[in-house]
Formats: C-alpha cells, structure tokens, sequence
C-alpha cells in the first residue's frame, strides 16, 4: 500500500520522484508523480569507444555529467521544484568502473586514456578468462546457469589483472555502474543485491561473497582484502544510501541536499521492476526488456536452477523472491546490423528520414499495410530464416562463439525483399525468446504471459509478432518508459512513499493493451519456422 500521505512535503506540495537510466547510449531522466505518470525526460547521448579485441569502452565522468544535465533538463521541462522530489532512483547497463585513489578514473585498456574507465558490458575482452573459469567448475557457477559470461565482471577482472596489473593494483574501487552512480550521488559505497548478485557472483541468499570462488579462479587478492573493492556492505534495491544526496551531487543535479537516493538496479531489472507487478502477480509474468540487446526476467518463490539461464538470483529484483535473468546479446542491435547488409538499406534509410520516422518504423508500416494485419505480417518472411546470434547466444545456451545464420536469400534487392528481412528478423527475435521460455518451464519455471519493455518493442506489429512467435499473451504497460519508472520506483521507496517495492511496483504500474498470439494456421506456421530456427541453430554449431 502507499504511503498515507504522498502528497504531504517539506513545500505541501505534490511530491514527485525521479528515475534516471543510463543506458548503452545515452542517459535519460525521468519525472514521474505517485501514480506512475510521467510528466518530463530528458535525454543525453554518451559515447561508445570500440577497439580491436571486442573493446568497448566509456567514460565514467561523461555519463555522470549526461545524468546531471538530463534531470536538470527534466526538472526545467516539468516546473518541478526541488524541494517536491522525494526521492531519486538509478539504474545502469552492467558495465565495470575502475577507479583510483580519491575517485580518479584509470585507463582500462591499451587506449591509456584515463577518461575510459569503464569496461562496457558488451565488451567480449575476457572470453578467454571466462571459459577458465567455467572450467573450474565451481559450485557458485550453479547460480549462474552454471557458466559465466564474458558480459560479467569477474571475468573481466580476471582480465584485468592478467593483463593491465598496474591499474588493478591501483584500483581504489571496482563498481558496476549502477553502485558507481549511487557512491557519486550520496558518498555510500554499499553495493545493490541486484548488481553484484547477477554480474559479480555474490550469494545473496547467503549473504556473502564466496571467497574460495576467488582464490579458485586467480583472484585471491579480492578475498585477501576481505572484498573492500567490489563491496562489504550490499543492500536491496530501494534501501536509502548514506543521508542522500551530498552538497556537491545535489548541485550539479539540480536537487535538494539530502534528497533520498535509492539503492539502484541494472537497467533491464528495473524495467522488470517498472512492468511485472502491474497486474500483482509477478512470478506469473516474464519480463522482457527488448532494447539493444534483451533480457528475460522471470521471478519464482524458490530456487530453480536452468542451464544456460542466469541465476537463480536471490532478491535481485523482487525482494525475498528469486530471479533467473536470460535473453540475447544482441536484439535490437541485431535487427539494426540485418538491415544494414541489405543492398536497400541506404535507399529505405534516406526515405525514412525524409517522412521523419526511423527505419524500423517504415518497415513496420510497410510490413502491416502489405500484409493487411500484424499477426500475418509472417507470411511476408516467406522462407526467409535467421538467426539472429552476431554477438553469441546469451541463453540457453550461454555460447560467446555462436554466430548469425541467414537463411533462404534471394537475389532480390527491392525494398519488398528488405521489409521480409525485417520481419524474419523480428520473428528470430521472438523464437529466440520461446527458446528461452521453453527451457525454464521445462526446468520448473513455467509462466503464463510476457510484459514487454524497451525501445525496440515499442511498435504494435512487433509485439504481435512477439506474441505470436512465443505462443503466449503480451502485455504492454501504460508507462511510455518502464525502465525509467522502475528507477522511479526505487525512489519513492526510498523517499517514503511506499512501503515496500512490491507495493510501489501495483502502486504505479498498469496494463495497457494485451497481445493475444494468434491461432489456427498463423500458429503452425510459427511452429514450423521455430523448428527451423532450432535446426539452423544447431547445424551453426556444428558447423564451426
């Protein structure tokens, strides 16, 4: 239940919290009211630095300084007085910040730029020390899906110290983003249940680091410190940090000294957060965030352990229940590079931008418009397969090395021809998501629909497609930005305004619109093309 004041303040006024996501690309800010409305955002693009060698990196006080001036932004748009936010939450990508004595950023690749102190999630530097590690066959990998990824930290620690021993050694702190967004806001090095539970493989239900993990794999050094770099002090998402805001945070951030700074989550968790309790029963409910790359959410009362599913995670996004966290390395990101290969593409590009709508978008009108309905837009990828793995499979299968297949090319190069490809694309998408579905039911954690969030599924036909693929009902929440309402739940928690996340996530999220997934023949084709999907899916293993 809420709170039983939320309007009452230190003004009487209304009272509003803020959520602020720092995504692969940019960091956006959003103002939200108690019912979960949003009435401002605002948005700054932050750079990504790629290098040979899977590097891809970025700049911790960059993206510090896109937050600031996006919730100043936000603030200016909404006429929110600072003294009516009653808390602020924050969420991140899982990426690794390395910092030095007194906070200063240290170089964590051979650029030497001190600036580019972030190892990005997406970078694939440490597959080596990650199939080390797997071979270890540690116990702890149980919670893990019983192998670890190069997109998680210890990996690339691992990495770290093998190959820049220097800045390890002279590394102050190990943050994920999140925990590093937080200790900027407030000065409190506490790290999230979220963060270091499913990125660093801390035991939550425990409630400790696993120090013969550590010495195991090569970094006993961690453990020999008793983990004062990567976290002593780990709290659930929405516990208020330190006493708030600092002077110095509140200044560059436009707020109030003290404001109340919640405990923060990774991005795709607080767009779990911002969507599965919409209906209260969130353990029925995947979540599936489908931005650049997508995650599943799936949350259970006890612990089930899936194969090449992450997790179980305890408290890692609904507290005191448990979590498995799936999804594909690429998503989004994977439609946008199948475009890109089309000899149309640059054509379809140009006239997109000249009716002022993204390619995707075009395509998507085209798709249903030439189909007469979103559900039989599939028959427009007639024998038209892929599968979409650019960058690995992330589940079931926990494979860095698996790679895209494209099946059934012609050599048709019309804009007809690119709106298939997409929509193959977009279906490959939502087998790979009934893949992952499938092998949690058939491990014990069945679920009977799927909330969407994320960019990429924004578009009507996509979500059908989605359902349609999948086999089960997709729901859409009233929020414009799941994820940015999640953070925002986490700050109303913190400021006071709920009890509890359970009661902030009933409290300010709503059902919007159903998907149902088609019947009939639309079905079995569905059925046969994710057969197919499989087939190509593994002759690609074998073939490698």
């Amino acid at each position: 239940m809420t709170s039983a004041n939320p309007t009452s303040g230190t003004t009487g006024s209304t009272r509003y919290v803020i959520g602020v996501d720092v995504g692969t690309g940019s960091a956006r800010a959003g103002i939200f009211d108690v019912a979960g409305r949003m009435v401002a955002s605002a948005k700054r693009d932050i750079t990504l630095f790629h290098a040979s060698g899977s590097i891809v990196e970025q700049s911790s006080g960059e993206i510090w300084n896109a937050v600031c001036d996006s919730v100043k932004d936000a603030l200016s748009q909404a006429e929110v007085s600072p003294d009516q936010v009653a808390g602020i939450g924050f969420d991140a990508t899982c990426s690794l910040v390395v910092l030095g004595a007194g906070g200063q950023s240290l170089p964590v690749g051979p650029s030497e730029q001190a600036g580019r102190d972030i190892i990005v999630w997406m970078d694939h530097r440490a597959v080596e020390q990650a199939e080390r590690i797997n071979a270890t066959g540690h116990e702890v990998l149980k919670f893990v899906g019983g192998k670890i990824s190069p997109e998680m930290e210890t990996p690339k620690l691992l990495w770290l110290l093998e190959n820049r021993p220097a800045v390890f050694e002279a590394a102050w702190q190990f943050f994920d983003l999140t925990d590093f967004l937080t200790w900027r806001a407030t000065g409190d090095l506490s790290r999230s249940t979220c963060t270091v539970t499913c990125k660093w493989t801390y035991l939550a239900h425990e409630r400790r680091w696993d120090e013969s993990y550590f010495r195991t794999v090569g970094l006993g050094v961690l453990a020999d410190e008793g983990f004062e770099r990567i976290g002593q002090r780990v709290v659930d998402g929405g516990t208020p940090l330190g006493s708030g805001l600092t002077a110095q945070a509140a200044a560059e951030l436009g707020l109030r000294t003290g404001t109340p700074v919640a405990t923060g989550v990774i991005d795709a968790h607080a767009g779990g957060i911002g969507t599965v309790g919409a209906d209260g029963e969130p353990e029925s409910c995947l979540g599936y965030v489908f931005g650049t790359s997508s995650c599943t959410m799936t949350t259970t009362r006890g612990p089930v352990f899936v194969p090449g599913v992450w997790g179980p995670y305890f408290s890692a996004m609904v507290p005191d229940a448990w979590l498995n966290e799936g999804g594909q390395s690429v998503a989004g990101a994977a439609i946008e590079r199948l475009l890109s290969m089309h000899p149309a593409a640059p054509d379809a590009q140009r006239q997109a931008a000249q009716s002022g709508q993204s390619l995707p978008v075009m395509l998507a009108s085209l798709a249903a418009q030439a189909a007469h309905g979103s559900s039989e837009a599939v028959l427009l990828a007639n024998g038209l397969h892929v599968v979409p793995e650019f960058l690995g499979n992330r589940a079931p299968f926990a494979d860095p090395h698996a790679r895209a297949v494209i099946a059934g090319l012609s050599m048709e190069d019309d804009l007809e021809s690119l709106v298939a490809l997409y929509i193959a694309g977009i279906c490959s998408i939502g087998y790979g998501l009934r893949q992952i579905i499938e092998t949690q039911a058939a491990a014990g954690a069945p679920i009977e629909r799927v909330v969407i969030s994320g960019g990429a599924g924004r578009l009507d036909l996509v979500r059908q497609l989605l359902a349609d693929a999948t086999g089960k009902p997709l729901l859409a929440t009233q929020a414009e930005d799941p994820v940015l309402l999640g953070s925002a739940m986490l700050g109303g928690v913190a400021g006071g305004l709920f009890d509890d996340v359970r009661s902030a996530m009933a409290g300010m999220s709503h059902i919007s619109k159903t998907y149902e997934p088609a019947a009939g023949d639309i079905a079995a084709l569905h059925d046969a093309r994710f057969r197919a999907f499989t087939k190509l899916q593994a002759v690609a293993r074998e073939i490698r």
